[in-house]
C-alpha cells in the first residue's frame, strides 16, 4: 500500500486530471522521481513538495497536509480570528464592515459559519425574522432550513443552487478536505434541496438577486465577496468577506430607514 504522501499526490492528480508525467514536467522533476515517491521509494525535499503543491494548487491547509505526510513540519501557520497576530486584518475587515453602512455585510469562515457581522445586517434580519433569532450560527443551514432564513427568501430554488454551487466549488478546490464535504451531506438532509443545475431560474439579471419578504415589502439584494490577497495564514485563507447591496430603489430605502430607526 503506498505511503501517506503517495495517497494525497494521487488523489490530487486526479483531482487535477494530471498524470505522473504531466506533474512531473510542470513541477520540475523526473517522472521517475515522482512515481518513486508515490509508492514511498523515494522522500520528496521541501522544495519539491512546495513545487508540487503549486502546481496542483492546493490551499494552503493541504499544502501543511503534504508536509506532515512527508514527515516535515508545516509550513503555514494556522491562528484563531481572535488572536492578537491578526489583529491589523480583523482591523481591516471591521474597516469594510463599517463603511458597507447601511447596508449589511458579514464575514465567514472555510465552513460557513458567521464570525462577524455589521449592524445593518443585524437591522435586516430582524427585520426579515420577524425579530426572532436565527437557529443557526452558519450560513448555509440558515438558507437550507426551512424554519430559518429559507422561510423567507422569495427566491430561494436560485439562491440554493447558488450555495451548492459555492460549496461543490470548495470541494473541487480541496478534494482532501472532509469539511465541506460534511456541511453537504448536513443541508442535504433538509426537505427539497435541488440537484445542482436543476433550479427553475428566472430571466437573467446581470448578478443574482436575492430577493426576501418582510414586513416593509419586498427586499431585493446582490453581492459581492471579499477575500485576503497572498495569505500565507490557514485562516486568513479561509476567510471571506460578504457584502450585500440594494438591487431597487425600495431596499435602498427601507435600510437607510432602519439605520435611522424609522422601520
Amino acid at each position: 500500500m503506498p505511503p501517506p504522501i503517495g495517497l494525497l499526490l494521487r488523489e490530487w492528480r486526479a483531482a487535477r486530471k494530471l498524470s505522473q508525467l504531466d506533474l512531473a514536467l510542470a513541477a520540475d522533476m523526473s517522472a521517475r522521481h515522482l512515481s518513486c515517491i508515490e509508492t514511498g521509494k523515494a522522500r520528496p525535499g521541501r522544495d519539491a513538495l512546495a513545487r508540487v503543491a503549486a502546481v496542483l494548487d492546493m490551499p494552503l491547509r493541504e499544502r501543511n497536509a503534504l508536509l506532515l505526510a512527508a514527515g516535515y513540519a508545516p509550513d503555514y501557520p494556522e491562528h484563531a480570528w481572535e488572536t492578537p497576530v491578526l489583529e491589523r486584518m480583523r482591523q481591516a475587515v471591521e474597516l469594510i464592515l463599517a463603511q458597507q453602512e447601511p447596508y449589511p455585510a458579514f464575514v465567514l469562515d472555510r465552513q460557513w459559519n458567521v464570525l462577524m457581522a455589521n449592524a445593518a445586517a443585524q437591522r435586516v434580519n430582524r427585520l426579515l425574522m420577524a425579530g426572532r433569532e436565527s437557529r443557526h450560527a452558519n450560513l448555509l443551514h440558515q438558507v437550507f432550513d426551512p424554519e430559518d432564513f429559507r422561510a423567507v427568501i422569495v427566491n430561494w430554488p436560485e439562491v440554493a443552487e447558488k450555495f451548492l454551487h459555492h460549496l461543490h466549488a470548495q470541494i473541487a478546490a480541496a478534494p482532501t478536505d472532509p469539511a465541506p464535504r460534511k456541511m453537504l451531506e448536513a443541508i442535504s438532509r433538509y426537505p427539497d434541496v435541488p440537484a445542482p443545475g436543476r433550479a427553475a431560474i428566472r430571466a437573467p439579471d446581470p448578478v443574482l438577486t436575492l430577493r426576501f419578504r418582510s414586513g416593509a415589502g419586498e427586499l431585493q439584494f446582490f453581492e459581492t465577496i471579499t477575500t485576503f490577497s497572498m495569505p500565507f495564514d490557514v485562516t486568513l485563507e479561509g476567510l471571506r468577506i460578504e457584502c450585500a447591496f440594494p438591487a431597487d430603489v425600495h431596499t435602498a430605502k427601507v435600510c437607510a430607514e432602519l439605520a435611522r430607526g424609522d422601520a
